[in-house]
């Protein structure tokens, strides 16, 4: 079996004013594609905290971001026709359509939860699963892909345990 293509996304903060600062997806091959996101001149929230999760810093964003357009086009493109699936839709779907809002272009794919895919048994041993692929890897700050092919392997174990 297959398994389905996992996205994250890293933000400014959390909740109103928040936007993408990196986007990241492993594919159904397990293939990684990362990148951080140039802010728009109107996205000027910044969390400390969420800074402290994710570890990147607001002026690296600007020297190495890509601009809304590139990255939309480049999810478009790679992940075309698919479910997507995120660990945290509710955070997820907004900061992703805040992307393609910005790059006035619409997903061509679509966005789900991981919880879905999730038997009650799995989703209960889903989040001790999580943390031991994180700690096996030794993924210490958030990133990322890194992040979302956390997801993919805890989803694989469950599915073959």
């Amino acid at each position: 079996m297959q398994l389905p293509a996992f996205i994250d996304i890293e933000a400014s903060g959390f909740g109103r004013g928040s936007y993408p600062i990196e986007v990241g997806f492993v594919d159904r091959d397990g293939q990684l594609f990362c990148t951080l996101v140039q802010p728009e001149a109107d996205w000027s929230h910044w969390d400390e905290g969420a800074a402290a999760l994710h570890g990147i810093e607001r002026e690296l964003l600007s020297s190495h971001g890509r601009p809304s357009s590139w990255v939309a086009e480049q999810l478009n493109q790679r992940l075309a026709g698919q479910t997507v699936y995120c660990d945290g839709w509710a955070q997820d779907y907004p900061w992703l359509a805040r992307l393609f809002e910005a790059a006035e272009a619409a997903p061509a794919f679509k966005l789900e939860d991981l919880r879905t895919l999730l038997d009650e048994a799995q989703a209960q041993c889903w989040h001790d699963t999580v943390m031991r692929v994180r700690s096996e890897l030794s993924i210490g700050r958030h990133r990322a892909s890194s992040d979302a092919k956390v997801l993919q392997i805890a989803l694989q174990r469950l599915l073959h345990s």
